[in-house]
């Protein structure tokens, strides 16, 4: 009888053993999950020609951003489904608490009725923009070729929600002391008419149609996204603060601990695409292409703030940093 050689069992899945280490509970339930990288030419185990096959082959397997292995991306904060959690439960109570008690101090009724009608206008409409964010966030977790990206991108997506949420929690309370503001009912009009939202509005909506994942990366995370968010959301809380609106402003720096978290992964995903000779190029080329209508739309949003001199100019600055840091 020939001897039968007895394998040794490995200890952690074999993607992850060549580390030789114990694995993070992040590479554990994060790494390597998509299936729908396995087969190149039927990313869903169908029939190759499929619409849904041929749009993963065009819009994320030919991007012109490419990388030899995706799936070595990681999160910068190695965050999980459950330490997501834990992170934003404790950020929604820090919130609820700022809600609560400027409602038990009747912030709303000290509030100028001008600077109440300039957050009709500029503020409350705000639930469409980061409605738009969600849903851009959504398709490049969907599109993304490496779970680690997709989930980075979930969660940001989420976020978007939370932002969502707390203007229209905010919209509502606003309605109950200001009643002839139109709060609550005209923001509609304001986002598809009035002209301090529509540099922001053909944005997103431009965004919201870019097919090439990649593409999508560069005009959501590195131009769209910081415009918002220094004009949007850290000079509109500015302009609370001049106007007595304490509220807004430690509402919008708690956002900003999330655009913050945003901006990490993004930097750790430009940084290894920078690996790949020819990404770099590819990145200038789209950002020279959104950058014109981010900036367009800041100059827009933040003609209707006179109170924040310089919003503009500081905006687009500050967005011009960002990029400037990742080393294009």
């Amino acid at each position: 009888m020939s001897e039968v050689e007895v394998l040794k069992p490995l200890k952690t899945w074999s993607y992850l053993a060549k580390r030789r280490r114990k694995p993070s509970e992040y590479e554990i339930v994060s790494t390597n999950l998509l299936y729908n990288t396995r087969d190149a030419n039927a990313p869903y185990d169908l029939d190759p020609d499929l619409a849904m096959n041929r749009w993963y082959k065009r819009y994320r397997n030919n991007s012109p951003l490419q990388h030899d292995d995706w799936n070595a991306f990681r999160d910068p904060d190695e965050l999980v489904y459950r330490t997501y959690n834990m992170l934003q439960d404790g950020q929604e109570t820090y919130v609820f608490g700022l809600f609560n008690q400027f409602n038990e101090r009747e912030h709303d009724k000290g509030l100028e009725p001008r600077w109440v009608g300039t957050l009709a206008r500029i503020y409350t409409p705000g639930r469409y923009l980061f409605h738009a964010l969600q849903m851009a966030s959504a398709y490049l977790q969907q599109m993304s070729p490496a779970s680690t990206i997709t989930n980075c991108a979930a969660f940001q997506a989420a976020d978007s929600m939370r932002w969502l949420s707390h203007t229209a929690y905010r919209t509502k309370e606003l309605s109950l002391t200001f009643t002839s503001k139109g709060l609550g009912e005209d923001e509609r009009k304001y986002w598809e008419d009035d002209a301090a939202w529509q540099g922001f509005r053909v944005l997103m909506e431009q965004v919201l149609t870019t097919w090439d994942w990649g593409e999508a990366f560069v005009a959501l995370n590195l131009v769209a996204k910081p415009a918002i968010e220094e004009a949007v959301l850290r000079k509109l809380g500015e302009a609370g603060r001049h106007n007595g609106d304490t509220l807004l402003g430690l509402l919008t720096d708690s956002q900003l601990l999330d655009a913050a978290r945003h901006r990490r992964w993004a930097t750790a995903l430009v940084k290894m695409t920078l690996e790949k000779s020819g990404n770099a190029e590819v990145i200038k080329q789209w950002i020279a292409k959104w950058e014109p209508l981010a900036d367009q739309a800041i100059d827009a949003f933040c003609a209707a703030m006179p109170e924040v001199p310089d919003a503009a100019a500081d905006a687009k600055s500050a967005t011009r940093d960002f990029r400037r840091s990742l080393m294009l």
